[in-house]
């Protein structure tokens, strides 16, 4: 990635941030901002302090290859996220619309369609592995451009001519 378009991603960015906290400020039904902003504070403390460290340090020292340790990171955040309704689905105080949906059948559908396309991503990775060791190991001219979708053709060299004189 360029300097330039890093320098574009970081300004939309801070643009984003800034529109965020002027909605934040000058929303009139927001009371407290202060008390949002240390909630957010807290929330990036959280996660950043408590959350990351040993989600990291599992998926390095307990699960062997990126497709699955991408899939557990996915797998954890969503059930971070759904867990609270999960937990108190039962739990409407007389009021059906309170928790309406079957939420641990949506979690749990949720789970198995990010796993599915964790295995998808696994064995496409898998197939992909399995044809390059297939293919000859040569390094002859036309080897570079089998990459970019070229065909590989051999060079045929012509013999020399022979000088009629």
């Amino acid at each position: 990635m360029t300097a330039g378009i890093r320098g574009l991603l970081l300004a939309a960015g801070l643009a984003v941030i800034g529109y965020g906290l002027y909605g934040l400020l000058g929303d009139p039904y927001i009371t407290d901002p202060v008390g949002i902003l240390v909630w957010a504070l807290g929330g990036l403390v959280i996660h950043d302090g408590l959350w990351v460290p040993p989600v990291c340090l599992l998926g390095a020292f307990l699960v062997r290859g990126p497709v699955l340790r991408g899939w557990l990171v996915v797998a954890a955040a969503v059930t971070a996220v759904g867990l609270p309704a999960v937990l108190r689905a039962d739990d409407d105080h007389g009021n059906p619309s309170v928790l309406p949906l079957p939420y641990l059948r949506n979690w749990l559908l949720v789970l198995a369609a990010t796993a599915g396309v964790a295995l998808l991503v696994a064995l496409a990775g898998r197939w992909r592995r399995r044809d390059r060791a297939v293919r000859p190991r040569n390094r002859a001219v036309g080897h570079r451009n089998r990459s970019v979708g070229h065909r590989n053709r051999s060079v045929r060299r012509r013999a020399p001519r022979e000088d009629p004189s």
